[in-house]
């Protein structure tokens, strides 16, 4: 009996315990589900606020897009002369590009002693007998900067600074623009306006820097080629103005200087130039083009009297600021329609009558495969010498030293080898010279002498 009771009490409290375990993981079940319902609830809330927070911030970089561009890199196609230059491309109406030029040249001349106004590489000037061997170059790096309305209106500048081999720095262009598509634009700043003697694929004509200064070396023969209000001065700068309308195209520039800039060391006909105001050159230019062939004619003239000269005498003032230029420029563009076989010729006149001296140039050279040809005669009649005062500066080298008539004749020619190493940007040329001069003073005996050289460049584009 015992033994039952036993069992009985045993049976009894596990049965007890049992069910109670049996209620206590009902409740707890049922606690866990609904925790994790409202769990649910809650995660599925902060799911559609993250949603519409992330709709909202694209909404915002959108409306971003449109007034802060956005910057990406356009490298797809390769760098030639004859491409469009690797870009720097911003969303929305604007661009802006980086690109460069390294130019560097393997010189060899027959001496240093040059026939023309020659602005040379070497440091020792247009002086010398001696053969001249040298290496010099630049590398310019470039930053146009474009802003475009859905109108067609734009504006934009072009910065262009220049470092040379020899540690010098400099600059090609500094133009801020503005106008619109193919109608009228505006241009102020350090440029070069219309090229009114285009030379081709030329490697080694070196008759002038700066297009405005310098042009002038007295005492050696000027080849005039519609460039001294061209631009790029290095003592002021240039306002243009230019309309396209259907084939033709109209362009006014000014440019504002110190005019005596464009004489080497202020000598003009053996005197030494002063400078008593900045001159005021209007170049005037009007072009027609149509499929292959262009035309062009332009004036420039200073219009500021008395903006520099010498005194007579030491009392007297004599003004040498009287310029006027003419020009003509005519070329035929085959490449245009047959990019392999095309040939590209330009044939270009200019004229100055200026204070005591009229210089006339005629150019002709041709572009084929690769291979440029080209001959310049100019002519220069002197009517006014200072003979007396220029006997103490000039020596042997020294070709134009009375009145008188000049004559100098130019052959030039280049060859480009493309695509060195299978790099479409990666050039080199070959261009050599030969010139000579006919000397015919009214006073003294007849002469001649010539010069030669050879020139290796290296040309890489960015």
């Amino acid at each position: 009996m015992k033994i039952k009771y036993v069992a009985l009490a045993i049976s009894t409290l596990f049965s007890s315990g049992l069910i109670a375990a049996q209620n206590y993981t009902s409740v707890d079940i049922n606690q866990r589900l609904i925790q994790l319902e409202q769990r649910l609830i809650s995660a599925e809330r902060r799911a559609k606020e993250a949603e519409t927070e992330i709709q909202a911030l694209k909404q915002q970089q959108f409306v971003s897009s449109q007034s802060m561009p956005t910057l990406k890199v356009d490298s797809a196609k390769p760098v030639t002369s004859a491409t469009e230059p690797v870009k720097l491309m911003l969303s929305g109406n604007s661009d802006l590009k980086l690109y460069g030029d390294v130019e560097f040249n393997m010189d060899a001349a027959s001496s240093t002693g040059s026939l023309t106004s020659v602005k040379t590489t070497s440091k020792n000037g247009a002086r010398g007998h001696k053969e001249r061997w040298d290496i010099n170059g630049r590398i310019l790096l470039g930053f146009d900067g474009t802003r475009r309305t859905d109108n067609g209106h734009f504006a934009g500048f072009s910065a262009q600074p220049l470092a040379y081999m020899t540690g010098k720095m400099d600059v090609d262009d500094a133009v801020f623009f503005f106008g619109r598509e193919d109608d009228w634009r505006v241009k102020v700043g350090r440029f070069e306006a219309y090229d009114m003697f285009p030379l081709n694929q030329d490697t080694f004509i070196e008759y002038s820097g700066n297009t405005a200064n310098d042009l002038y070396s007295d005492g050696y023969g000027y080849i005039y080629m519609m460039k001294e209000g061209r631009g790029r001065s290095r003592s002021g700068g240039n306002f243009l103005l230019s309309k396209t309308l259907d084939n033709w195209y109209f362009e006014l520039n000014s440019l504002l200087e110190n005019g005596s800039t464009l004489f080497q060391d202020a000598g003009y006909h053996g005197n030494t130039l002063e400078n008593k105001k900045n001159v005021a050159y209007l170049r005037p230019v009007i072009a027609w083009s149509s499929g292959q062939f262009s035309t062009a004619v332009a004036m420039e003239k200073n219009i500021v009297n008395n903006a520099y000269g010498y005194y007579a005498n030491s009392s007297n003032w004599v003004d040498q600021s009287d310029r006027t230029g003419y020009g003509w420029t005519m070329a035929w563009n085959g490449q245009k329609t047959d990019p392999d076989d095309g040939v590209i010729t330009n044939l270009s006149v200019a004229y100055m009558d200026a204070s005591d001296e009229k210089d006339f140039t005629a150019g002709i050279n041709s572009l084929w495969h690769r291979f440029e040809l080209g001959y310049i005669y100019a002519h220069n009649k002197i009517d006014k010498f200072s003979a007396a005062n220029y006997a103490a500066i000039c020596d042997d080298n020294c070709w134009i030293a009375n009145v008188g008539d000049y004559d100098i004749h130019t052959l030039h020619a280049s060859w480009l080898l493309p695509n060195i190493m299978d790099m479409k940007n990666f050039n080199i040329y070959l261009g050599a010279y030969a010139s000579w001069i006919e000397a015919n003073p009214a006073q003294g005996d007849k002469h001649e002498d010539a010069r030669y050289g050879g020139r290796l460049r290296f040309k890489y584009f960015f």
